[in-house]
């Protein structure tokens, strides 16, 4: 079981981005038209930069649902592969069946 700590503040990024996501979203756009004056796109990058650094979506890391766990992290079933183990060989995720010869 990973800390709690490290669990909320993955969660606490999450709800930030969420937050932070259209008006970073709309800054990114002016930076990066051409077609806009140097001094509006630098000005976007400046405001951009003073936004919390946990806003943006590359400071989440996956995390496995059950015990939140962050490595070896699947993403079609959202937990690490030691919680699947567990939980398939129990029956308890539909489809799955640990191969046994």
């Amino acid at each position: 079981m990973a800390k709690k700590s490290s669990i909320e503040k993955n969660n606490r990024r999450r709800r930030m981005t969420k937050s932070f996501a259209g008006k970073r979203a709309r800054l990114k756009a002016i930076a990066n038209d051409k077609s806009k004056p140097m001094e509006e796109r630098f000005a976007a990058t400046l405001k951009l930069a003073q936004l919390p650094r946990n806003s943006s979506a590359t400071r989440i890391r996956n995390r496995c649902e059950v015990t939140g766990r962050p490595r070896a992290y699947y993403r079609k079933v959202k937990m690490s592969r030691i919680a699947i183990r567990d939980l398939g060989s129990r029956g308890l995720i539909p489809g799955l069946v640990k191969s046994s010869w």
